[in-house]
């Protein structure tokens, strides 16, 4: 959507949104490109080293395929279709195949717990859920709680029992021809849960337009993509809108292969090998990333061939960027958003110069402002709610069956990110902080109702409040305090209790690394929990 413009002034008075009343997002990423000609869109490589090539003839086959067999299966047009997997082909041909028959995806981590997926199974009301045989392994503890739950495939091969079929062979059975549901722009795609914060997760209903709201952004943030891609790779998994909709979505639009990669654990030597062995030339780094792979051994020189790297979540500092031209050549862009709307500050660096501090300006075609509370407009350089105004192409429908949680994310005709920020006059935008108690910890975005909830439910704890603390590489961690039932006492081997359950039971990536135990709880006249208080003690004993 953007063309290349010799000033950011230009830039912006130049554009125009092109969203089509009519728009479907498999359509769009993959069947305008299935032309025969085995056009390369995925290279999937396992963590054997063993690498597998799909063209986007292939994904259109595959996707078409299970579409037939969903549909063979009960599901139909605006039923939730759950994606239960990592970086993989599948991921991607379910993800295709649900948006082309007008369905809605579920994307789910793959660190999540029994715990985490029965809430969003259930609270989707999904009708088919796509995994692998530990996923299976997983459901199979709370199948029984899943009524809405028709179907289940499984990549790894059928499950004994009936408890889910082969998904490879359930699209060998099926035709490869497949006439894609004339969907809206406006009509639901995908819901991508995110962090809860006062409570439970909640789901983000975006619609198909939604990809085209993030192409500006995308475009920006990696320097006019796709001008000199060749190939795309992140380390975040696809069951987040980072990965999803910044990288794997966009880069087909734009018929742009994608390298399917995601580490079990990050190293930062390896990510400096897989792009130099795969000649990765864009990529959307975590800023957690960034920082681990600072802190190991450079590349060789003259072995990578990026073109763009692009960051977000945290802000970035000088040493960062510093760091990212001296041994990444580039610049690294730094952008904002969120999962209920994302993609809409950038820095690009043939435009102008980052200004340390800040996280960019407003993307072409979205209106960001400083409001206060309101909705009112506040001038440059004063503190405010950082605001979307709506409407826009890349803003969700509505929490998924929460309209009031929907109506309180508004403030007027104002989205209220829920982060405070200030403009300054040439409209760069500095990230001051969370209005919320969110945590944000090696890229993810953490929320703490989930955490004392999974804690509250092991027999040792009465009560417990989680928050955010200062951490060099993560940026923070979790830290749980905990009041302990009668009976039992703090130690070790009981905080080591906890951290396995909460891993255990919600997500291996939301446990907290640091437990104290205490007597007693700050909170309000109304019973809620002081966490700034905790957060405040914990900064006074270092």
């Amino acid at each position: 959507m953007l063309s290349r413009a010799q000033s950011y002034t230009t830039l912006v008075s130049g554009f125009r949104w092109e969203v089509p009343q009519r728009y479907n997002i498999g359509v769009d990423v993959c069947a305008k490109w299935a032309d025969g000609s085995g056009r390369l869109a995925l290279i999937y490589e396992k963590s054997d080293g063993s690498q597998a090539r799909y063209s986007f003839d292939d994904i259109h086959e595959q996707s078409n395929r299970l579409a037939r067999s969903l549909e063979r299966n009960g599901v139909r047009r605006g039923d939730r279709v759950a994606v239960y997997l990592p970086q993989a082909p599948e991921t991607a041909v379910t993800h295709i195949a649900v948006y082309k028959m007008g369905a809605v995806a579920v994307p789910l981590f793959t660190l999540f717990g029994v715990d985490a997926i029965q809430y969003r199974l259930q609270n989707s009301g999904a009708a088919a859920l796509v995994t692998d045989a530990e996923g299976v392994r997983r459901l199979a503890q709370i199948r029984d709680s899943l009524p809405d739950l028709k179907v289940v495939y499984c990549v790894d091969g059928p499950v004994a029992g009936g408890q889910a079929l082969s998904f490879h062979d359930a699209l060998a059975a099926e035709s490869g021809d497949y006439t894609a549901v004339d969907t809206a722009a406006d009509d639901p795609a995908v819901i991508i849960y995110t962090s809860g914060t006062t409570g439970k997760p909640k789901g983000a209903l975006h619609a198909h337009r939604v990809l085209l709201g993030h192409l500006p952004g995308v475009e920006m943030s990696h320097e006019f993509f796709p001008e000199h891609a060749r190939l795309m790779w992140t380390p975040a998994d696809w069951a987040w809108i980072g990965g999803l909709l910044d990288v794997l979505l966009p880069s087909w639009h734009h018929g742009v292969p994608v390298l399917a990669r995601r580490f079990e654990k990050f190293d930062g030597e390896s990510a400096f090998d897989l792009m130099a062995r795969h000649g990765v030339t864009h990529t959307f780094l975590p800023p957690t990333a960034l920082k681990m792979m600072r802190a190991s051994a450079p590349p060789a020189a003259g072995s990578l061939g990026l073109r763009s790297v692009a960051s977000g979540g945290e802000s970035l500092g000088a040493e960062l960027i510093d760091w990212g031209r001296r041994v990444l050549g580039v610049t690294i862009n730094e952008f904002y958003g969120q999962t209920e709307c994302n993609m809409l500050v950038s820095s690009c660096s043939s435009l102008f110069e980052p200004r340390i501090g800040s996280i960019g300006r407003a993307v072409p075609g979205h209106r960001v402002d400083i409001v206060d509370d309101a909705g009112r407009l506040l001038p440059d350089g004063e503190e405010g709610n950082i605001g979307v105004l709506r409407p826009d192409p890349v803003m969700f429908l509505g929490y998924w069956n929460n309209p009031e949680a929907t109506r309180e994310k508004f403030a007027g005709e104002y989205l209220l990110t829920g982060d405070q920020g200030v403009r300054d006059a040439d409209g760069f935008i500095r990230f001051v902080g969370r209005k919320d108690d969110v945590i944000t910890s090696a890229g993810y975005r953490i929320g703490p109702a989930p955490i004392e909830d999974c804690l509250i439910s092991h027999p040792a704890v009465r009560m417990a409040a989680v928050v955010g603390m200062p951490d060099a590489q993560r940026t923070e961690i979790v830290a749980a305090f905990v009041v302990l039932n009668d009976g039992y006492e703090g130690s070790d081997e009981l905080a080591r209790a906890l951290q396995d359950h909460v891993r255990t039971r919600l997500a291996a990536h939301e446990y907290p690394r640091l437990i104290r135990f205490v007597t007693s709880l700050p909170t309000t006249a109304t019973g809620k929990i002081i966490r700034k208080a905790l957060r405040d003690a914990s900064a006074g004993q270092g």
